[in-house]
């Protein structure tokens, strides 16, 4: 574990300050999840974009068709009109 020293602005501070207090938790503990959702979202995007760049319009079609066909079967099999 470490420390890192955050300047923050007054209005972003009590905005912080109430959402924790509202979620029952310390403001440390809001922005170690916040910041861990940041990150989360930006490998997230880049793993995606690596992925995209590797890929190509015919192998995202045969996958398509795929998905198409089983969720065509599985919506029959559980789900009846009413």
């Amino acid at each position: 574990m470490s420390n890192y020293a955050l300047r923050l602005p007054e209005s972003l501070k009590q905005a912080a300050k109430r959402i924790a207090a509202s979620d029952d938790t310390t403001m440390n503990q809001f922005f170690v999840v916040a910041i861990a959702e940041k990150i989360s979202a930006m490998e997230t995007a880049k793993f995606f974009e690596k992925r995209a760049a590797s890929s190509s319009a015919a192998s995202a079609q045969s996958a398509w068709d795929k998905v198409g066909s089983a969720a065509a079967v599985a919506q029959d099999t559980w789900t009846k009109p009413l």
